[in-house]
């Protein structure tokens, strides 16, 4: 048997503020690791970690970007065993969607509706918690109470096949304590980033995500 990791958050970016308002659940973005460090983070979200476009399938980082700058958020982090066959096509399924991420976006519309419960699914479109339930589901990791595209972070909290390791604010979560940080990284510095980020994605860019 292995282990995947689900962590919930609130990060405090603008979408999650918006989906928090509309929504008051506690967490509002799920992202998966697949060792115990959580050295890496598979999601579907901002791909620079700072700006909210370009977005789409991305890995995240603890001591990088929107989780480097608000490290008071509230998190929850949850341990599904799983067989290895099971982890093994999950990891391999987030891989590919990592490798090929220019093939994927944003699923805005689907991320619209799934907070109103309507199932809308679009080819090669996530939204966090739809990409997390699809990646488990379809490698036969855990059964869904429902559709990929309705499923939100929090509902998380309420399946039995999950075991929570942590829950409170992300800068006590012990994987992230163990984290090297780069001290250069300074609020000039990232809005250089947010700068650069916005170049990248340009109009073409927030287009491809509708």
């Amino acid at each position: 048997m292995k282990t995947i990791y689900i962590l919930l958050t609130r990060s405090g970016t603008l979408l999650s503020n918006l989906v928090y308002a509309v929504t008051g659940a506690n967490y509002t973005h799920a992202s998966l690791a697949f060792d115990e460090d959580l050295g890496c983070l598979y999601s579907s979200t901002r791909k620079n970690g700072y700006t909210m476009f370009p977005a789409g399938p991305s890995r995240e980082y603890l001591n990088r970007g929107a989780f480097r700058l608000r490290e008071n958020v509230p998190c929850a982090l949850y341990a599904l065993e799983v067989t290895d066959e099971a982890y093994a096509r999950a990891r391999r399924r987030a891989d590919h969607m990592m490798a090929h991420g220019n093939l994927y976006r944003f699923n805005v519309l689907g991320l619209a509706l799934c907070g109103l419960h309507i199932r809308w699914k679009r080819r090669r479109h996530y939204f966090c918690s739809q990409f997390v339930s699809e990646v488990l589901e379809k490698s036969g990791s855990m059964q869904l109470p429902k559709h990929s595209t309705l499923m939100h972070p929090n509902d998380y909290t309420r399946l039995e096949q999950l075991r929570c390791v942590y829950e409170g604010p992300l800068a006590g979560l012990p994987q992230r304590r163990k984290m090297a940080f780069d001290e250069s990284e300074t609020v000039v510095s990232v809005y250089l980033g947010l700068a650069l980020g916005l170049v990248r994605a340009g109009v073409s860019g927030v287009k491809n995500i509708f």
